[in-house]
């Protein structure tokens, strides 16, 4: 009992840590989302790589045709003529009035061989986008991007001193299955993450935007060659290089769909082994701080309940168990509520998810545990219908596709 009672003190100690970041974060939030925006609305290439039919993906596509933004083209980039999703945007190609605000194009990259299928068709596009262009922007098609995001993501780089702006996505379940409930609170604890530290952000592929000059002078395409994750690579390149990555709240961009049990388990796999092989610094403290926490709380709950049917003492492992838990609580609880205020159109759904995000949040450490040790044994991943091994941070196999 006393070695639960030492190892419990550092899980609290971690717990109270945590809560501070979180806190941080609502406070981060709350003063970017009161800022006015800087008055720097350049010419912006929006690339959208499209693979499949995601769940209410013609509403996602849309909205990239909704910005209120003075004028941008939109690149549209597949490996393939016949995908699916090319259908959808040729529709609303032709509802679209072409003016001079709005323009776009759709380019087909074909099979990667070399390098991740999305990743391929970034290098492709980037090399075709509008010569007045002076941000790109890169966008996922699984998210919702809500009205006010491209202005909000590349007001930022009027500071010519930051390297990139970032959002990142927040998971809205539209079944109310327990699966999608549980990935959305798996993938909070990563959004909350981000904030004021600059030098510690990333950048995530499905709400960047760079200045043109930047992404040529870190070579990025050069160095996506290989790499399967453009995110990670291009966060390296950045890191690298010293330029400060800004995280903008307003561009916490909606992900309306729903998983199953099996789906979840392919997607939290598949983030921790990239994480594993583009960022191992990462990884390793995921692996060691999970497995502490479910050795602490659900061994702490064994305990408890061994000890009620025992009839013995159970007072301290209960005092300790419960303020893990609460820690845990109000931390999902705050950054809850800061979501809710950037995403306020979306209230009402995220407000109905807020007690899977107070029970849930346990056993998402025992989920993030299950992924690190999956990705410790295998580095094969299945995205969009192809399988890759990651032989490197800059070597990727295409196994099989389908």
């Amino acid at each position: 009992m006393l070695a639960f009672y030492f190892f419990a003190a550092i899980v609290i100690w971690l717990g109270i840590l945590s809560l501070r970041g979180g806190l941080r974060f609502a406070a981060y939030v709350r003063n970017e989302v009161s800022k006015p925006l800087a008055d720097f609305t350049p010419h912006v290439s929006v690339f959208a790589p499209c693979r499949g039919l995601d769940s209410g993906l013609k509403q996602n596509l849309a909205a990239l045709f909704q910005q209120e933004y003075p004028a941008y083209e939109i690149v549209f980039v597949s490996d393939r003529a016949d995908d699916p999703s090319l259908a959808l945007v040729r529709e609303l190609m032709e509802k679209q009035d072409q003016t001079n605000r709005i323009s776009t194009k759709i380019i087909i990259a074909g099979p990667a061989t070399d390098s991740g299928q999305k990743v391929h068709n970034l290098r492709v596009a980037v090399s075709e986008n509008d010569s007045r262009s002076e941000v790109f922007v890169f966008v996922d098609t699984d998210a919702r991007p809500q009205a006010h995001w491209l202005r909000s993501l590349v007001a930022p780089l009027a500071d010519e001193k930051i390297g990139a702006a970032s959002g990142y996505r927040w998971f809205i379940p539209v079944d109310g299955g327990l699966a999608s409930h549980l990935r959305t609170v798996w993938n909070a604890s990563i959004a909350s993450a981000l904030g004021a530290s600059r030098e510690k952000n990333f950048c995530w592929g499905g709400s960047t935007a760079i200045r043109r000059k930047t992404f040529a002078e870190l070579h990025v395409a050069e160095r996506w060659r290989g790499t399967v994750s453009d995110d990670f690579t291009l966060t390296r390149a950045l890191h690298e290089a010293k330029l400060p990555i800004h995280f903008v709240p307003a561009c916490l961009v909606p992900a309306l769909d729903s998983c199953t049990m099996r789906e979840l388990f392919e997607f939290t796999n598949r983030q921790l082994k990239i994480t594993r092989v583009y960022a191992p610094h990462l990884w390793k403290p995921v692996l060691i701080g999970s497995l502490l926490f479910c050795l602490i709380f659900f061994g702490g709950a064994i305990l408890i309940i061994a000890g009620v049917i025992q009839h013995r003492a159970i007072a301290v492992s209960l005092s300790l168990f419960s303020i893990i838990y609460l820690l845990g609580a109000l931390k999902a609880h705050i950054r809850l509520k800061a979501v809710v205020s950037i995403m306020p159109t979306y209230g009402r759904e995220l407000r109905r998810g807020r007690i899977f995000h107070l029970v849930l949040w346990p056993f998402t450490s025992a989920l993030y545990l299950w992924n690190a040790l999956v990705a410790a044994a295998s580095r094969r991943i299945k995205w969009r219908g192809i399988t890759y091994e990651l032989k490197s941070a800059t070597e990727a196999v295409i196994i099989a596709r389908e």
